[in-house]
Formats: structure tokens, sequence, C-alpha cells
């Protein structure tokens, strides 16, 4: 095992840092150097911002996604088109669609999908709900906006099964969309591309 080169409470911060996507050890480590160098306009700032959002974050009862007030902006924005709702896998896949510009509409967040091998069932999602806010008479479609994997499709059939008696459109992003790819790793235009050319599931 190597051998720590500063003390605990900096070794805990590379740790902390090595555990987000897309930073390993050595990312971690030129990452907290970074920090600690600039302890003034980067460390102190970055620190306040993380423990004000700690304690205002809150995850909308709504639809799902997480914002600092209840409900979310996206659910209090009155120029959404009350018409559409767009159900995704997770936030991330949220943010990427608004990056994109895409689409207007409402969303829906389950909180992951649907998975034997993980015993992930639909008790455990957000389902229960999205049922509920499709049954609105406003709501005239319901865009599945899921990843392209196994589960994501199994978890997209389960959702048209669960709201299918409401007598809605029931569209799904275009095949522009790799299969196996998930939506946040996506650039804006293959996501708008995909919104435009949304197909009946």
């Amino acid at each position: 095992m190597p051998q720590a080169v500063a003390g605990p409470e900096i070794e805990r911060l590379i740790q902390l840092l090595a555990r987000m996507p897309g930073l390993g050890p050595r990312s971690a480590r030129r990452a907290a150097l970074q920090l600690i160098k600039k302890r003034d306009t980067l460390l102190g700032p970055l620190s306040e911002a993380m423990r004000v959002a700690a304690e205002r974050i809150v995850v909308c009862h709504e639809c799902g996604n997480v914002d600092t007030s209840d409900p979310c902006t996206i659910c209090r924005d009155a120029s959404r088109d009350p018409t559409t709702l767009v159900v995704v896998e997770d936030v991330s896949d949220l943010w990427a669609l608004e990056r994109s510009g895409a689409v207007q509409a409402r969303y829906h967040v389950l909180g992951g999908v649907l998975s034997a091998l993980d015993g992930v069932r639909p008790e455990h999602l957000n389902i229960a709900r999205l049922v509920e806010r499709a049954s609105d008479l406003a709501v005239k479609e319901v865009i599945l906006a899921l990843n392209a994997t196994v589960d994501g499709q199994t978890t997209a059939h389960y959702v048209t099964e669960s709201i299918g008696h409401l007598g809605l459109k029931i569209t799904r992003l275009a095949h522009g969309v790799p299969v196996g790819g998930e939506l946040d790793y996506l650039d804006e235009g293959t996501l708008s591309a995909a919104i435009r050319s949304r197909t009946a599931f």
C-alpha cells in the first residue's frame, strides 16, 4: 500500500475526491493540490458552497429533481408545456436534456431503472407518482427518455404497461441514441435530434 504523503486531513480530502465520477486517485491528488494551492479563491468558497448546498438541497416531491426549493425551479416554471411529461432515469439525464434545450416540458425522475440483478423492483422507483401525474387531464404525451440499455428498455416497457390504460400518446427517444449509451454522456446535438425524432413506443 502506498505511503501517505500528507496529514490525515489532506489524505481524507483526496479519498473523498477520488469517489467522484471521473476522478481516480491521481486526478483526486491533483484536484486536492489545486484546492490547497488556491485556498482563498477555491477551497474556502467551495467548502462554503458545499455546506450551503448540503443544508438546502431537497428532492422535489412533484418530479424527483434536486433543487434548493420544493417544488423545484422546473416544476414552478409556468412557461413549460403542461401537456408533455418527459420520464428520465436520473437527475443527470434531466440536466442533460435541459442542456440540449430540445424540450420545454415537465419532467419525471424515476430514480433508477428496474434491475433483477441489483434487486431494483417497481416499488423502489418513483413509478406510482408517475402514474398519478400522468393521470392529470392536462397530460397528453409521455416521452420515455430512458437510457438505451437492457434495464432502461425493461423499465420503459413496465412504465408503458403502468400508464397504457390512460390513453396517452407514449413515445420514446429515436434510435439516434446509441444502444448501451447513457444520456449524460451524449452531446446536445444528438439529444436534440433524438427528441425531435421520437417515435411511438
